[in-house]
């Protein structure tokens, strides 16, 4: 098979633990991109996050997108012109900020380019570090969240939230996409909207074929994408229900595992 599209998560899968890409790792996805192969980064973190890896690997350059807020945006690295972009409404997000306090978790949102919380905590500070967005304490979230936002974020610790999680998605089936991101990040979004559909309506549009995709991803908001693909891959360091949802295990994120898989299917196939 010949591969013509790459899609990447961002934490634990292309970046290793300080947020960086290894030097093999950066040389195997330029090499790719020479060879007409699209680069695609998909990640939970907004799109303001994603711009510094995007513009290492010359995304604008090669002409290619940015899948944010799990699959929310589709954005052309080109023109940063928004071919999808989903939300919730206020009511929704008012609705689910009740349900935080009634489980007793945190609860997040981003409007503009900064992290909106009412309450300080660990668990949202992380989130604007991993994304270099500022956070802004608020007196009032509901009178802060007047307009559609594009996700919501609960989170506390993982043993908790994994039980929020379940009850959550009872109460929300059919309605809203629910996922973790990470242990401690919990994620709603419309009902539909996954890396895995967003990533569906993208080729389409490039003419790419299903079979003709590589996904990699290490965590739960990464299994569409790596379903849906013609390669779905997971990283070493993903929990084991991830890898047995793939199609095939690489290394982990601080041994070059994104680089290993481009290696071995797509530039190794390239020079025969």
């Amino acid at each position: 098979m010949t591969y013509k599209m790459i899609v990447l998560d961002l934490d634990d899968t292309l970046l290793r633990d300080d947020h960086t890409i290894s030097e093999r790792t950066k040389q195997a996805l330029m090499n790719a991109q020479k060879q007409g192969v699209k680069v695609v980064l998909a990640s939970g973190r907004p799109t303001y996050g994603m711009n510094d890896v995007a513009d290492d690997l010359q995304l604008k350059e090669f002409g290619s997108y940015l899948l944010s807020f799990n699959g929310a945006k589709i954005i052309n690295c080109q023109t940063r012109e928004e071919s999808f972009s989903s939300t919730l409404s206020p009511e929704i997000a008012h609705r689910l900020y009740e349900l935080s306090k009634n489980e007793g978790v945190f609860i997040h949102t981003y409007i503009g380019d900064e992290i909106v919380t009412e309450t300080e905590n660990p668990f949202t500070h992380r989130e604007g570090e991993i994304t270099g967005l500022p956070v802004r304490t608020v007196s009032s979230f509901i009178e802060t969240v007047a307009e559609p936002v594009v996700k919501i974020l609960m989170c506390e610790d993982p043993e908790k939230l994994v039980k929020v999680e379940q009850k959550l998605k009872e109460e929300f089936s059919g309605s809203l996409s629910i996922m973790r991101s990470k242990p401690y990040f919990l994620e709603f979004l419309e009902e539909g909207v996954t890396k895995g559909s967003s990533l569906d309506s993208l080729i389409k549009t490039l003419g790419i074929k299903q079979e003709e995709v590589i996904a990699m991803g290490d965590s739960y908001n990464d299994q569409a994408m790596i379903e849906f693909a013609g390669l779905g891959v997971a990283m070493g360091n993903a929990p084991d229900d991830i890898k047995e949802i793939a199609d095939y295990v690489t290394d982990t994120n601080m041994n070059d595992g994104v680089a290993k898989v481009i290696e071995k299917f797509v530039l190794a196939k390239a020079s025969v």
